[in-house]
């Protein structure tokens, strides 16, 4: 029987030893690993660090053959990474959620990596089932990216295809595989709430995400509110103390509002997943918010509550209204009921943080931290994190 999904879906763990060894062998993966680990340094002989690298990785990944093992490599990876780039990450929500149930988890995007990255590991800490997580083929532009990917549960968006009926073709495909994922394999999913991550730190769902995923549904037996209950949606809302690419973001910010125009380099978006991995973040905290239910007549509907719960949930921190005050003044009005999740990051290191940038980039720098306050503000209906 022909598998729909193929071309798209995870490994399965018949596959993993197999792609194991195709990484093992790939030069430009291993030059990828000596580079995240070693920075500049791996350029100076990579033919020389490859065979050490690989002899590293493939005594880590000794034993593994299935996804689930692929997936206790990844935490002790995420452990690591937190003791070493964070100064501690919260989580709350969680425990009002079915631990026997597959979600849909539709979280704010500020990090191309660590958002699904931070729900996985909170999901694996509360002894529940991972995500497979979207990802954009937009962003797999090495044959070693797709298979690092796929390998650690990610399933593939086709955003590059260019003729629309191909377009509707893949997305139909797509939001069928979400429905199959969680319905008939009882799988959790990630996707965020938009294209791309949010750069200027406002956090809007892109009502197309929700049409997308209204395409697997039948629409002579079930109505449109019905289906988003069925698809079980659960805002999650992540908040960075530092971002780790604020001054990248905050100069693509600039050049588009003094050129109008920004042209991205060829592998920086790759440049960016690294920097997100290995960058300070300070705390991060991860707040799981309440199921969808059916009422809900269109895609906007469902767009404006999937804000509202991400907004209302954010946890705000020292940063957000140092960067606020800065931008305002220290007399601007601030949200009511404003709570703020204790900071690792002193007031005196954010300013030399923002200092450290071209002059022109540091309020768009600013904004990014300060806008998480502004989204608080009335007169949408919005409140202070339930638990932080």
């Amino acid at each position: 029987m022909s598998d729909p999904f193929a071309d798209i879906r995870p490994y399965r763990d018949e596959e993993v030893a197999a792609v194991l060894g195709r990484l093992l062998a790939d030069p430009e993966f291993l030059d990828a690993i000596a580079s995240l680990r070693l920075g500049r340094l791996a350029s100076l002989a990579p033919w020389l660090l490859r065979p050490l690298v690989r002899f590293v990785l493939a005594r880590e990944v000794r034993g593994v053959n299935d996804v689930a093992g692929m997936q206790d490599v990844i935490s002790g990876y995420m452990d690591r990474m937190i003791a070493s780039t964070t100064g501690g990450l919260s989580i709350s929500g969680l425990e009002r959620l079915d631990a026997g149930r597959a979600y849909l988890y539709m979280s704010n995007h500020r990090d191309i990596a660590m958002d699904p990255a931070f729900t996985n590991y909170a999901l694996h800490q509360g002894k529940r089932d991972t995500v497979r997580i979207a990802i954009g083929d937009n962003l797999l532009t090495k044959p070693w990216t797709s298979d690092l990917m796929r390998l650690n549960k990610s399933f593939i968006v086709k955003r590059s295809l260019s003729g629309p009926r191909e377009l509707l073709a893949a997305s139909k495909n797509l939001a069928n595989y979400i429905q199959h994922s969680l319905q008939q394999e009882n799988a959790p999913v990630w996707i965020a709430q938009r294209e791309g991550r949010a750069k200027d730190g406002v956090d809007r769902t892109e009502p197309a995400v929700i049409k997308m995923l209204s395409l697997s549904r039948d629409k002579s037996s079930q109505a449109f509110g019905e289906h988003i209950a069925s698809l079980n949606i659960v805002p999650v809302s992540i908040s960075y103390e530092l971002d780790p690419c604020d001054a990248l973001k905050a100069g693509e910010l600039y050049a588009l509002a003094s050129a109008g125009s920004y042209e991205k380099g060829e592998q920086e978006d790759i440049a960016s997943i690294g920097q997100g991995i290995a960058g300070e973040k300070g705390r991060v905290h991860v707040s799981f918010g309440t199921p969808l239910g059916a009422d809900f007549a269109d895609a906007e509907a469902v767009s404006a509550e999937v804000d509202r719960q991400i907004i209302e949930q954010y946890c705000l921190h020292p940063t957000n209204l140092q960067a606020y005050h800065l931008l305002y003044g220290e007399d601007a009005p601030l949200p009511p009921d404003l709570y703020l999740e204790p900071g690792d990051c002193t007031p005196e290191d954010f300013s030399r943080r923002i200092a450290a940038m071209p002059e022109p980039h540091r309020p768009f720098a600013l904004a990014i931290y300060a806008n998480a306050v502004v989204s608080k503000m009335p007169p949408a209906t919005r409140g202070s994190p339930d638990s932080c």
